[in-house]
């Protein structure tokens, strides 16, 4: 199926009836902090799935599940899913593992929001992104990124015209491309490397870097 941006998969209290298992693009998850207003808490990629976690616990999603960049995913019925995982050991552990990591990025995402500047979670997005996605462009407007990182856009719109003038990034409308990869992680606070080696330790090979490196 095609993921659209801005369409809404999963939205705060609704019934998880498929998960989902993107093949490219980024989805957010996004918490609610009043009325209207959403932070993202979490993001998945090519790495991950969608519904995996919650939908075959609760059964009911715990946030609003948005695509961010265009792509492409399969799905499954969260039912038909639950039955095979008891009977597939292999399976079932990698959405355990899967599960430890999504939880630990969720937190890690959490305190970078409490503790440090828009400059360096943007880094941290970008970077992020660039590892779902496997490129070193990322298609997402100013306004859809303050979103994402819960700021205004004239914030974000500030921290992005430093690291053009710095080199890191090239940005036009619509569009931005990761130019200098070793500025954005030396200028990105240490929350990315520690969700980058959560994943790449329990999770190995689940991606792969722009450059032809796995992560």
């Amino acid at each position: 199926m095609t993921l659209l941006p801005g369409e809404i998969l999963l939205d705060v209290g609704q019934a998880i009836d498929y998960v989902y298992f993107p093949q490219s693009g980024v989805i957010s998850l996004l918490t609610m902090v009043q009325p209207n207003q959403f932070v993202e808490t979490c993001t998945i990629g090519r790495e991950g799935a969608v519904g995996l976690v919650t939908g075959l616990g609760s059964g009911v999603s715990l946030s609003r599940v948005v695509v961010q960049i265009a792509g492409r995913a399969l799905r499954m019925r969260a039912a038909l899913l639950n039955e095979i995982l008891p009977k597939t050991p292999s399976l079932n552990d990698i959405k355990t593992r899967y599960g430890e990591a999504l939880i630990s990025q969720v937190l890690q995402t959490l305190a970078c929001n409490t503790l440090h500047s828009v400059e360096q979670r943007l880094c941290r997005w970008l970077l992020i992104c660039r590892d779902r996605t496997a490129s070193n462009t990322v298609p997402l407007t100013q306004e859809a990124l303050a979103e994402m990182l819960g700021v205004q856009r004239t914030t974000v719109t500030a921290a992005a015209r430093s690291l053009q003038a710095r080199g890191f990034i090239r940005y036009r409308r619509g569009v931005i491309e990761c130019t200098d990869v070793n500025g954005l992680q030396q200028t990105s606070c240490e929350c990315y490397a520690l969700m980058r080696d959560t994943f790449a330790r329990l999770l190995p090979y689940t991606y792969e870097d722009p450059s032809g490196d796995r992560g």
